[in-house]
């Protein structure tokens, strides 16, 4: 009900591409009144969601123009590092706030850097640790 009618948005509307598709996902961004969702690299998206690193290249390649995130579950150890490296204009969580997903968006439409905070430097598991620690809080 809230979402804005093609004809009725900005006249400069985002154009983001989701990699793999995520059809929830894509339905709440295209919610955002700047945000159109586009559904392949051939639409000329400013901005690509990616979760593989070999998606960064490939969609590089295709349209050098194009600002590729890289979404990620959790933190690992030179996935940021192995991210920029590959061209990606940033990492960012996937599964975190839709709104901060939307500002990352935005951001790095302008060719900022976007480095969620939480993934910039993952905690290091001490001695006999079983994996990820610490608890949302």
């Amino acid at each position: 009900m809230d979402e804005l009618p093609a004809d009725r948005r900005p006249a400069r509307s985002l154009r983001v591409l989701l990699f793999p598709p995520d059809p929830a996902l894509a339905l709440r961004l295209g919610l955002q009144p700047d945000i159109e969702m586009v559904a392949s690299a051939t639409a000329r998206p400013a901005v690509a969601l990616v979760e593989e690193l070999s998606a960064v290249t490939a969609l590089l390649e295709e349209d050098p123009e194009c600002r590729v995130l890289v979404m990620a579950g959790s933190a690992r150890p030179g996935l940021l590092d192995a991210a920029l490296a590959a061209g990606a204009a940033g990492l960012v969580v996937r599964d975190g706030p839709l709104e901060e997903l939307a500002d990352a968006v935005r951001r790095a439409s302008r060719g900022e850097t976007v480095v969620d905070p939480a993934l910039a430097a993952p905690a290091r598991p001490g001695p006999g640790s079983g994996g990820v620690s610490g608890a949302a809080g």
